[in-house]
């Protein structure tokens, strides 16, 4: 396997003051011959122990409304909808832009899971935290 094959780029940012420290996936991509070998589930699993022992409270991670597959996994995986981004990706050839999760999994040191509580409303890509 190539380091192509594989990757995911990810960071701890936020505020531990305000129970906002995370670890977040920027992206995760599995190449399609390597796909269903269960590679992207022990990679989140892997950044959950991380962030867990780097004190965060949750990892999260946005996901495209359409990419069932992916949002079914992360359900599997324990990661929750905590809210909805309206046109968060850019689309192509006129199309409309796509909306995305924003999904969490709360980590040991949450342990009210304040951070996975949903937002009972959509948020625009400016109004991220």
């Amino acid at each position: 396997m190539y380091r192509e094959d594989l990757t995911i780029p990810g960071k701890a940012e936020g505020s531990v003051a305000g129970e906002e420290w995370l670890g977040r996936v920027t992206a995760l991509s599995v190449a399609p011959e390597f796909q269903r070998l269960g590679l992207a589930a022990k990679l989140m699993e892997l950044l959950g122990e991380i962030s867990g022992k780097k004190g965060g409270f949750f990892v999260d991670l946005f996901v495209s409304v359409s990419n069932r597959v992916a949002v079914n996994m992360y359900k599997q995986l324990g990661s929750r909808v905590y809210r909805t981004v309206s046109e968060r990706y850019s689309a192509s050839s006129g199309e409309p832009d796509e909306d995305a999760y924003d999904t969490r999994k709360a980590l040991c040191r949450d342990t009210e899971k304040k951070s996975i509580i949903p937002l009972p409303h959509p948020v625009r890509p400016e109004d991220n935290e």
